[in-house]
């Protein structure tokens, strides 16, 4: 069932790709804002460009990330700073919009750098008897991804069903995926099927809220 969403939305805006200008997958996202500000004019967007670095998990981060919070030295407190900024940026999000290329059948580095920080055990997920289980209940995903020559959904595709995954480990399971596939044969096609798909997914967002 579509996950039902407040009538004033938060967005939390997450882009990966190396380039800027030209980059398909940020000009499709940022259609997708557009499209639902006509909708929801009052829709709050939260930037996250990942695409310019951001730490790697290291032994420092480990053991910070460990060491129970009330225990944590000034110094582990830095080290996961960053960290605890991007999870508070997914807990007060309605909606998770990550747009990012496919890089050599898979996701951009900086973007997996995001995942390693925000899947933080007792804040986006816990263990339980069963297993583990996501904390992010009743949020929405839109996964946006362009690809040069990879079929989204084929079995070379390492980066959606990656992200389903991820995204379904912390809790958020309503995820539509907008792809446009094989820019390198089909540019203008690939474009227009995801523009496509862009207005149906708003369609039904603003329906469901």
């Amino acid at each position: 069932m579509p996950t039902p969403l407040p009538t004033s939305l938060r967005l939390l805006h997450v882009t990966a790709s190396g380039r800027h200008d030209g980059s398909v997958s940020r000009d499709l996202s940022r259609r997708f804002i557009e499209a639902l500000r006509d909708r929801q004019p009052t829709v709050q967007v939260q930037p996250r460009d990942v695409a310019s670095g951001l730490p790697f998990v290291d032994a420092d981060w480990i053991g910070a990330n460990f060491t129970p919070p009330d225990q944590r030295t000034e110094a582990q407190k830095a080290v996961l700073a960053r960290s605890d900024t991007l999870v508070q940026e997914l807990v007060a999000t309605d909606i998770v919009l990550i747009a990012a290329p496919v890089y050599n059948f898979s996701i951009p580095a900086s973007l997996k750098a995001w995942i390693d920080l925000v899947a933080r055990v007792g804040m986006t997920f816990r263990y339980s008897d069963n297993g583990p289980v996501g904390l992010l209940q009743g949020k929405k995903a839109y996964v946006v991804l362009a690809s040069g020559g990879t079929p989204i959904g084929s079995e070379i595709d390492f980066a959606s069903g990656y992200l389903r995954h991820v995204l379904g480990f912390i809790g958020i399971d309503d995820v539509t995926l907008i792809a446009a596939e094989r820019l390198m044969q089909q540019a203008e096609d690939a474009v227009n099927h995801a523009e496509q798909q862009i207005r149906q997914a708003v369609a039904e967002l603003d329906h469901a809220a």
